[in-house]
This record gives structure tokens, C-alpha cells and sequence, in this order.
């Protein structure tokens, strides 16, 4: 996996491009634990793996071609963003989903540990899926 700063665009982030297959949430995974280690964040890690887990596997699940992107993007002191980028322009719909499902609930968990900041828009080419996640550091002495 080659993971590349692009902090001279703006805020500090990282980004990879993966083969759009179910093994690449590890790498994502990996990429999103290594940025929030550098930037001493890891307080989120626990939500955010799980977020970029969901955004990768819809990615796998429903765009086209043969790869995604997937960026993690230090908003502030206080606020990731997990974005994954695919070549489809389908945006994606949460789904309600019995308690038999085996799938379908990917949306509603992004969406709770989101706190509902979340979204996804068209690009030219695709789409990007976002998550936005609030790191809760933790206060000396408690």
C-alpha cells in the first residue's frame, strides 16, 4: 500500500488508492490507524475503523471499476474525516434492515458513530462518501 500526505492542500490527510476488492478494508483500516497515530487522535480509532470498514465494503459492493480512494483528512483538533471515493455516481441510500439482514446495515452504523455527519455527493467522475468523526480527548488527571 503506498499512502501519500497531501497536506499541502489544505488540511493535514492521507490518501491511498486500493483495488476495489472485499481485502482492501484492511489496508483502509491500516491507513486510518497510521494517520490518527501521527496526529495523536487515536481516541477515534475504535469508531473509525469501523466507519472506513463500511464505507470501503459499500464502495466494493455497489460502484464500478476496478479501484477506490480512500482519504483521511484531520478537519481540526477535534474532527476526522474517513472519505471514500469510487467511480460509480450512485449515491448511496441507508436501507432499513431486519433484525435477520445479513447486510444492510452499514449506513445506520456509519450514521451513529458519525453523530449524522455524513454524507456523499457526485463528482465529474464518481461519487465521494464521507464520515465525519469528533475525537473526545481526553483531560489530564481524569
Amino acid at each position: 500500500m503506498s499512502m501519500f500526505e497531501t497536506a499541502a492542500i489544505g488540511n493535514p490527510a492521507y490518501t491511498t488508492t486500493l483495488p476495489r476488492l472485499p481485502e482492501s478494508a484492511r489496508p483502509a483500516r491500516r491507513l486510518v490507524s497510521t494517520a490518527l497515530q501521527l496526529w495523536e487522535l487515536e481516541e477515534a480509532e475504535d469508531a473509525a475503523l469501523i466507519v472506513i470498514s463500511e464505507l470501503v465494503s459499500n464502495a466494493v459492493a455497489h460502484a464500478r471499476r476496478e479501484s477506490i480512494r480512500v482519504i483521511v483528512t484531520r478537519q481540526d483538533d477535534h474532527v476526522v474525516q474517513l472519505a471514500v471515493v469510487d467511480l460509480s455516481r450512485e449515491l448511496p441510500q441507508p436501507r432499513p434492515s431486519g433484525a435477520d439482514d445479513e447486510s444492510g446495515r452499514g449506513l445506520a452504523l456509519v450514521d451513529a458513530l458519525s453523530d449524522g455527519k455524513w454524507g456523499a455527493e457526485t463528482l465529474p467522475w464518481g461519487k465521494r462518501v464521507w464520515a465525519e468523526l469528533l475525537v473526545a480527548k481526553e483531560q489530564p488527571g481524569g
